[in-house]
């Protein structure tokens, strides 16, 4: 008997992140992960609207299949994006998972009104950041059924 084996498209993962250190942490442990995946990074939530709506330099982007989404972000905050993103009828499935060093419930509940999918406090310690981030690629990418990213290239 043989076997066909298809190819599985990589999850597209948009990472919104101004912090070097942990754009680096972030695309070492997605190298690592046992999901195919492609990891896009934008520095600032107005890219991040670029990326999202594919202008300004971003028109062959994919449709990300999750976004990680820093809150403190310069030029347009992630809580600017998270509400334009989820109120968009065309973005509004992409499940968003706000991942920032804020601790503040109002930060949270805030976050969670404006339809984030998880919260998630980013550790001090570069060890425990790690772990957060496998945890994220764990529970997000091989547990989790994502919406189907319809309409786009790479779609499956």
């Amino acid at each position: 008997m043989t076997m066909t084996y298809t190819a599985v498209q990589p999850i597209q993962i948009l990472l919104v992140e101004d912090s070097p250190a942990d754009i680096r942490l972030t695309q070492e442990v997605m190298r690592e992960a046992r999901i195919a995946n492609d990891l896009h990074i934008v520095a600032d939530g107005e890219q991040a609207m670029g990326f999202l709506h594919r202008e300004e330099g971003y028109a062959d982007s994919p449709r990300p299949d999750l976004v990680l989404l820093d809150l403190n972000l310069p030029r347009k905050d992630g809580r600017e994006v998270l509400r334009e993103l989820k109120s968009d009828p065309d973005l509004q499935t992409i499940p968003v998972i706000i991942l920032t060093t804020s601790n503040s419930e109002g930060d949270i509940a805030a976050s969670y009104e404006a339809h984030a999918n998880a919260y998630i406090t980013k550790p001090v310690d570069l060890i425990e950041l790690l772990g957060v981030v496998r945890s994220i690629e764990d529970f997000w990418l091989t547990i989790v059924s994502l919406p189907p990213n319809n309409g786009h290239p790479g779609a499956s």
